[in-house]
């Protein structure tokens, strides 16, 4: 079983979360990269994840509940709403997703990050 492998999009795109994560021995690409610039569209940042076998973060909840429907082969989308994460929490709760998941999980399916919400009941 293989690890996930996440982007962060536009949205949620700190370098520091990126960082911290990468310390952590996780793969996570942000935009902006080398394959994505920084102007990209949501279905843009969605395809492009999706074809490099990557699970995408996004603060952008309507629009991916909606390029979810429209793409059903998505690489597979996490949704959390901006204003109920500190930075800290943000950093535990990916960091957990990306601990206790594995990436055949996640092509099409659509997951909320208060799952791994540290407090919380983990999956």
């Amino acid at each position: 079983m293989a690890k996930p492998r996440l982007h962060l999009d536009a949205d949620v795109s700190y370098r520091v979360l990126q960082r911290v994560l990468l310390e952590r021995g996780h793969d996570v690409t942000r935009t902006p990269c080398e394959w994505m610039p920084l102007d990209a569209g949501d279905e843009q940042q969605l395809l492009q994840a999706t074809a490099r076998g990557r699970c995408i973060l996004t603060f952008n909840v309507g629009d991916f509940m909606h390029l979810a429907r429209t793409h059903p082969t998505h690489g597979g989308i996490v949704l959390a709403q901006q204003k109920d994460w500190s930075l800290a929490a943000l950093i535990a709760a990916v960091d957990g997703l990306l601990t206790r998941t594995v990436a055949e999980e996640w092509p099409g399916r659509v997951r909320w990050l208060n799952e791994w919400r540290p407090g919380t009941d983990q999956p």
